[in-house]
């Protein structure tokens, strides 16, 4: 059963945003889900796509000087810090911290893209600014 789905509150009119945020409930649930035996593979394809997708808003940031920036690098890095964490958890054996990092990560990540990544899409809306398609979306389609 996955820990989350994409639905519609999730959308935040912002196509490569909303894209990349599909993939990374795709791969959140495919952590959730995976058996001890694949749980650090998941994991770490699941971290790999976590680190370009806040660089890749972060990079989008700062090209604009988002007011905001600094409050939300700090949300992600400590999502990534924690990753990193359990990912050590679960090389030594401790495989169940893959689920458990699956299920906050899935509550985190709602309330994070109501508030944080809604109000930096209405920004980049506000300004017209358009990023170039950054790899995100195109790394995780080709495998």
């Amino acid at each position: 059963m996955p820990v989350m789905e994409w639905n519609e509150t999730l959308v935040l009119d912002h196509g490569l945003m909303d894209d990349t945020h599909r993939e990374f409930i795709e791969l959140l649930n495919r952590l959730a889900e995976a058996p001890d035996a694949t749980m650090l593979a998941a994991l770490d394809e699941f971290i790999r796509h976590t680190e370009e997708h806040f660089a890749q808003e972060q990079r989008w940031m700062e090209q604009m000087t988002y007011p905001p920036l600094t409050c939300h690098v700090r949300e992600h890095d400590g999502v990534l810090e924690t990753a990193h964490e359990v990912r050590r958890r679960v090389a030594a054996g401790e495989t169940r911290f893959g689920q458990v990092l699956a299920r906050a990560v899935a509550e985190w990540f709602s309330n994070h893209a109501a508030s944080m990544d809604n109000v930096l899409a209405l920004y980049m809306k506000e300004k017209g600014f358009e990023p170039d398609r950054d790899p995100v979306s195109e790394t995780t389609a080709a495998r």
